[in-house]
């Protein structure tokens, strides 16, 4: 009864910490429609006739804005723009070092943005930006004005350039001359006529353009369901490997063995499988509250860290193919091991649970490193708890399956060289990922040394390398040749054949192909100095003018929200949009209108807007997209892309980056059916 208690007191534990850290993950990482960023402008009087303006931002966690200078690169490389902070001209107002970056009181952290694949200055958390100013002689006062120009980002999305304006008086300034300095059209709730370029169109359609519409909301239940199966898979793996394997009939013949009866042996088991997960989720969750899910990934997106975990990777994998072996002290497992032997009860199951992952540390280890860093990515307490949890959960499934049923144990394979086998292809797996984490170092620092050919290149000579030792074509140091008399497993000639034809899958990509099922590692496609895959087709750059043309065919709309400096945009482009597939279906029954959110051209006119409580001041054309995607759909982030019948409605769900082409075609010709049915 007493074992009991303690099995069901950790299972509510362990259930109670997963929902209170879930709720507390998923609350965190929600992020409301904003810039993600506040402003607070002051002005500090120096003397009568002198004082400096100081506007203090607050950006939020996990987010960044960049810094007021940023490097120079070739044309190629798309660069956001600096963090600018203005003052605008006024009659006896002089502002010092007006052409100057504004002082900064924070230096910008250097980092390399996975969005832009450059090396960026980045601001965050608080900081103040300053200038000076001062009064002509014989002026006794005059209005501050001006704006902090800026592009919040995380490591997954950018909102677009948004502005935060200011109007502060300084000495004695008479009401009538406020905002005299600048004279901007106050434009209708829409904006429709305000901003409009075409004059074919009449203003009612036009407003029905702008009409704000619902769309439904993104929700990262996808990528957290991913991590949560990439953990799952990677601790069934982890129970493939000499460290794990042989301590499954160890571990399970301690539980089963002596006079315990059968109720017991099976608790024991459960409370050994619930240690396991706890000892993980724990593991996991402690790391990134010392550190925070927004340092983490920091950490996770900085070239030097990608750097030294690409040697580490390497490291694991030499180990793992035969040149040495990596252990843990053997004092720690020892000690536990010790402590376990001391204790009784619910304490021993434990700490002989912190044994097994002890001892397990060098097979484990590459697995959880990889499994962290992807799940730091998503910049919450969500991704490193599912991934951990999940990884927990793979590896302690087993040991309640055998306390069950014990006479599975007599069923497994006994510890031989196929476990070697398996740990050379763990480490050829491990070569393989290294090599992502070297091109982000590659592409931060500008080696050029690992541009996409390359990359494939070694990639496909691996691939070929692991099919010819599946085949027993190749071997290693702790092999053992002789067993099998030469003859190759069934099971491992089909895995030979899956490696030898991912290989030749790769092939095409020297040539530019997009490779969509390996986006996520391979250096974007700008690197790629030979490109016999392209395409293009016709795209209006202005809204009312794609809509227009529209009308007259009497076709769909596909409205991509783009930018510049985009990277998502520029890969889902190539991944997607230059298919033939794609391309021919939107030719064939779309009018395609590309909106840059970034595109400086200034307006004819300026126009003012009330969005959110603010007044916001339109001037380029980058300006007028970007507001009207907030206006109109709700949203800041780029890619976005939204099917609209002729009146501006939408046709579906919209989509945002996603490389999978089945899905985009299939998305596309939901909206020409909706359309149909809509005439």
């Amino acid at each position: 009864m007493t074992h009991a208690k303690h099995i069901t007191s950790l299972t509510a534990a362990t259930v109670a910490l997963i929902l209170i850290l879930t709720g507390f993950a998923s609350k965190a990482s929600a992020a409301p429609l904003s810039t993600h960023a506040r402003w607070e402008a002051t002005i500090e009087k120096v003397s009568e006739r002198e004082g400096i303006l100081r506007v203090k931002g607050i950006i939020e966690d996990g987010w960044h804005v960049y810094g007021t200078v940023m490097p120079e690169y070739d044309e190629k490389a798309a660069v956001p723009d600096p963090t600018t902070l203005t003052i605008t001209p006024a009659p006896g107002l002089t502002v010092i070092d007006a052409d100057a970056p504004a002082e900064c009181s924070e230096q910008p952290d250097i980092h390399f943005d996975e969005l832009m694949q450059l090396n960026l200055p980045w601001l965050s958390g608080t900081f103040t930006l300053s200038r000076r100013f001062r009064l002509d002689d014989g002026v006794k006062g005059a209005t501050i004005a001006g704006e902090v120009r800026y592009m919040s980002c995380s490591t997954k999305l950018c909102t677009s350039p948004s502005r935060y304006e200011f109007s502060l008086s300084f000495g004695e300034v008479a009401a009538a001359t406020v905002q005299e300095s600048e004279s901007v059209p106050e434009a209708d709730p829409g904006v429709s006529t305000a901003l409009s370029s075409s004059g074919s169109v009449s203003k009612e359609i036009i407003e029905e353009w702008w009409a704000p519409v619902e769309t439904e909301t993104h929700s990262e239940s996808q990528s957290y369901w991913l991590i949560f199966i990439f953990g799952f898979l990677g601790g069934l793996v982890a129970l493939l490997t000499p460290c794990v394997w042989p301590m499954i009939p160890m571990t399970m013949s301690f539980f089963l063995k002596g006079k315990k009866s059968r109720r017991r042996s099976i608790a024991d088991a459960i409370s050994y499988g619930l240690s396991i997960i706890v000892i993980f989720l724990l593991l996991g969750i402690v790391i990134t509250l010392l550190f925070g899910p927004g340092k983490l990934n920091e950490i996770a997106t900085s070239a030097v860290f990608n750097v030294i975990f690409f040697l580490i990777l390497v490291v694991f994998a030499l180990s793992f193919l035969g040149a040495f072996e990596i252990t843990l002290p053997s004092k720690w497992s020892n000690a536990m091991d010790a402590k376990a032997e001391k204790t009784t009860g619910f304490v021993s199951i434990f700490f002989m649970a912190f044994t097994l992952v002890l001892v397990s540390f060098s097979c484990t280890g590459p697995i959880i490193g990889t499994l962290l860093v992807e799940a730091f990515s998503e910049g919450s307490l969500m991704g490193p708890l599912l991934g951990m949890g999940g990884f927990a959960l793979g590896l302690a499934l087993p040991f309640g399956l055998f306390a069950f049923f014990p006479s599975m144990l007599k069923e497994l394979p006994r510890s031989g060289s196929w476990l070697n086998t398996v740990k050379v292809v763990l480490g050829f797996i491990e070569l393989i990922l290294s090599l992502k984490f070297l091109s982000v170092a590659d592409l931060a620092y500008g080696w050029g040394i690992l541009d996409r050919e390359i990359f494939l290149a070694i990639w496909i000579v691996l691939f070929v390398l692991l099919g010819m030792y599946l085949l027993g074509k190749l071997h290693f140091p702790h092999d053992d040749v002789e067993e099998g008399g030469g003859k190759t497993g069934i099971f491992r000639f089909f895995l030979a054949v899956g490696s030898l034809g991912f290989a030749v899958y790769l092939l095409p990509g020297m040539w530019g192909a997009p490779l969509k099922g390996i986006s996520a590692f391979a250096p974007p496609l700008y690197t790629q100095d030979f490109n016999l895959y392209g395409g293009e087709f016709k795209e209006y750059a202005d809204y009312e003018e794609g809509m227009s043309v529209a009308a007259e065919k009497h076709l769909p709309v596909l409205l991509d929200f783009s930018g510049y400096a985009c990277v998502n945009c520029r890969k889902m482009e190539g991944a997607v949009f230059d298919t033939p597939a794609v391309r021919s279906m939107i030719e064939d029954n779309y009018v395609m209108i590309k909106l840059m959110v970034d595109d400086k051209t200034p307006l004819p006119e300026a126009v003012k807007v009330e969005e959110s409580g603010q007044t916001v001041t339109l001037r380029t054309v980058g300006d007028k997209w970007s507001y009207l995607q907030r206006h109109k759909f709700s949203i800041n982030s780029q890619p976005y892309y939204v099917l609209l019948d002729n009146k501006g409605k939408p046709l579906g769900a919209p989509r945002s980056y996603d490389e999978s082409i089945d899905a985009f075609l299939e998305w596309l010709q939901n909206g020409i059916e909706n359309y149909k049915t809509r005439r």
